[in-house]
């Protein structure tokens, strides 16, 4: 049962995609390991501060909490290369509003590897958080985007959608953010704190996979849990 078994200590998930063996760690990022690469999608830093200047206050820790992640599972896996799939800031303001501390940890994170990242809707480049921008960029048999093609696109990688998957087993409801793929294109969960998820049967997502033949891959604590499209709700 998803629920019981999250503190297992498994193999990442791998996935193969237009002939590029990838690899899906817990925490909501891509690994490419021939590549020495890890992508992540959708950081919307200072989402809380955003909320904030319109009278939402929202408790302000959340460009802390998903930079500490991130610096963690670029730890763990020493990526020569970090792409950022758009939307990295919730604004185009956002770099502003961010605190000099946070700043130093972007650079710190970027320190001795490239760090790419593609624009978004919500955060068009450029910006000053060092690294590379760029709209998106093709890598042997993928291409990174911030949103999918509409139709077929083989080979494409991309965020925006923030995708989430509710299943039950044995009467239990759980819903998580969670890779979508269907071995020709894949998207990635939000890894941003405050990011959300949109559920995988809402028909901007289903419509990007006919006749709904996809897993949806959910974000446990230890590893991810592949379910058919038939078992998400």
């Amino acid at each position: 049962m998803l629920a019981l078994a999250e503190s297992a200590d498994l193999s990442l998930a791998r996935i193969n995609l237009r002939g590029a063996e990838l690899e899906l760690d817990p925490s909501g990022a891509l690994l490419w390991p021939d590549e020495q690469l890890m992508v992540v999608a959708d950081l919307h830093l200072e989402k809380g501060s955003a909320f904030a200047r319109r009278g939402q206050m929202l408790p302000p820790y959340d460009t802390l909490d998903t930079l500490k992640r991130l610096s963690a599972v670029v730890a763990l896996h020493q990526p020569r290369m970090v792409i950022a799939l758009g939307d990295s800031l919730h604004d185009r303001w956002a770099g502003e509003r961010m605190a000099d501390p946070l700043r130093d940890e972007i650079r710190r994170i970027q320190s001795g590897r490239t760090f790419i990242w593609i624009a978004g809707n919500h955060d068009p480049l450029p910006h000053d958080l060092g690294g590379e921008g760029t709209a998106m960029l093709a890598l042997g048999p993928l291409l990174f985007r911030h949103e999918p093609e509409e139709g077929p696109a083989p080979g494409e990688v991309c965020g925006h959608l923030h995708p989430a998957a509710r299943v039950v087993m044995r009467g239990r409801g759980v819903r998580r953010r969670c890779f979508v793929t269907d071995g020709s294109r894949m998207i990635l969960p939000a890894f941003g704190a405050y990011a959300g998820g949109l559920s995988v049967a809402d028909p901007a997502i289903a419509r990007l996979f006919p006749a709904r033949r996809f897993t949806a891959h959910l974000l446990g604590a230890g590893r991810t849990y592949g379910m058919p499209a038939s078992a998400c709700l």
